[in-house]
């Protein structure tokens, strides 16, 4: 097998959906015997530099943030679907996580995938904002 660079292996990456990229994640964590490090609470990234121009107005967002606002209802059910969302999560940390909304719980992704993740939330009975 020929050997992928890094900018090949992301292509490949952007290709998949949500689900592919959490299967793939949960096969490498197996072969390789490692665990992901679950984003739950990175700061927002490319924050303008101090002193710089203000950013002009983007023609359209290429990436979103999905924030958990609130558990709803049915918080039971909205674990289980960011058990879902986010790889490498266990029931605590999704639990914490749920329980101490708002909360990011996607960052920097495409925007059909932020529209899924937003739909599987609402649908669990959680307030979902994007950002």
């Amino acid at each position: 097998m020929a050997k992928l660079s890094t900018d090949e292996l992301l292509e490949a990456f952007k290709d998949l959906t949500l689900i592919e990229l959490s299967e793939f994640v949960k096969k490498f964590e197996e072969t390789f015997d490692v665990t992901a490090a679950a984003p739950v609470a990175v700061a927002a990234a490319g924050a303008p530099a101090a002193g710089g121009d203000a950013a002009p107005a983007a023609e359209e967002k290429d990436e979103f943030n999905v924030v958990l606002d609130a558990a709803g209802d049915k918080k039971i059910q909205v674990i289980k679907v960011v058990r879902e969302l986010v790889s490498g999560l266990g029931l605590k940390e999704a639990k914490d996580l749920v329980e101490s909304a708002p909360k990011p719980i996607l960052e920097g992704v495409a925007k059909d995938a932020a529209d899924a993740a937003k739909a599987k939330l609402e649908e669990a009975g959680a307030k979902v904002s994007l950002s």
